[in-house]
């Protein structure tokens, strides 16, 4: 069963320097980047997630939205459990997959054929998965004689393409998705977009975050809108977005 749930998630980041409070005031007029406030002890933090709780079942796709730092990427690594948050709980039920940094799990001294199962076994699948899928991943690469090579002599196309085709070639139940991923030329890119679109529809449980209203009118079927780690609206796609249009004045198509 997929299944994520959220009860009442709040997320602190300690600042060190001292913020005047003329700039925390000016802050929190703004609705990009986490609320700026006093911890328990006395210190400045940025608290990134306020008392979220949502909860995530099979079928559901749901869409981030939100001002750059409006909380986003933060909420798809504690869904991850790659962040824990300082406040509430978080369980997470099936298999995740989450494209959120293509760099993760890989290692520029080994060969491409070794990152397969590097950043495979990063991602949950076992030696066997892999040794199943390593032949397709290879191929949707289009890296060739350059996967055995090590990844340091790649071009960061190169080392984006790798890590695309292993982490959609994961049997997943949950993918966490931060931005459809730009990768190699125009080519290579309609057909990782295409693979991704058809990943993500494979899979139980999706959340995205993304700026391309039309990627997630196509992908999602609800969404929860954030502002500074809030959640100001919640519920059908089309419905969050117009309300999310509305408050910043542009075209939500």
């Amino acid at each position: 069963m997929a299944l994520i749930k959220l009860e009442n998630i709040t997320l602190e980041f300690p600042v060190q320097a001292s913020v005047s409070e003329r700039r925390r005031s000016s802050s929190s007029e703004k609705p990009i980047g986490g609320q700026l406030s006093a911890g328990p002890s006395g210190n400045m933090v940025v608290r990134a997630l306020d008392q979220l709780s949502l909860t995530l079942g099979p079928g559901d796709r749901l869409a981030l939205l939100g001002h750059n730092g409006a909380g986003k990427s933060t909420l798809l690594r504690v869904m991850a459990k790659l962040y824990a948050p300082t406040h509430g709980r978080v369980t997470v039920q099936g298999r995740v997959a989450p494209l959120l940094n293509l760099s993760f799990g890989m290692d520029m001294d080994s060969t491409g054929y070794d990152n397969i199962f590097i950043r495979g076994l990063f991602l949950g699948m076992s030696k066997a998965e892999l040794k199943k899928k390593a032949d397709a991943i290879a191929e949707f690469s289009e890296l060739g004689d350059f996967l055995d090579l090590p990844m340091r002599t790649y071009s960061s196309g190169m080392r984006a393409r790798l890590a695309f085709a292993i982490s959609t070639h994961v049997e997943t139940d949950i993918l966490l998705l931060d931005e459809v991923v730009a990768t190699g030329d125009a080519r290579f890119f309609k057909k990782a977009n295409e693979k991704l679109e058809s990943f993500a529809r494979d899979s139980k449980l999706l959340v995205l975050a993304s700026h391309s209203n039309k990627v997630l009118r196509d992908l999602c079927n609800k969404a929860l809108l954030l502002e500074h780690g809030r959640a100001k609206a919640f519920g059908p796609i089309d419905e969050v977005i117009d309300t999310y249009a509305a408050s910043t004045g542009t075209d939500g198509k």
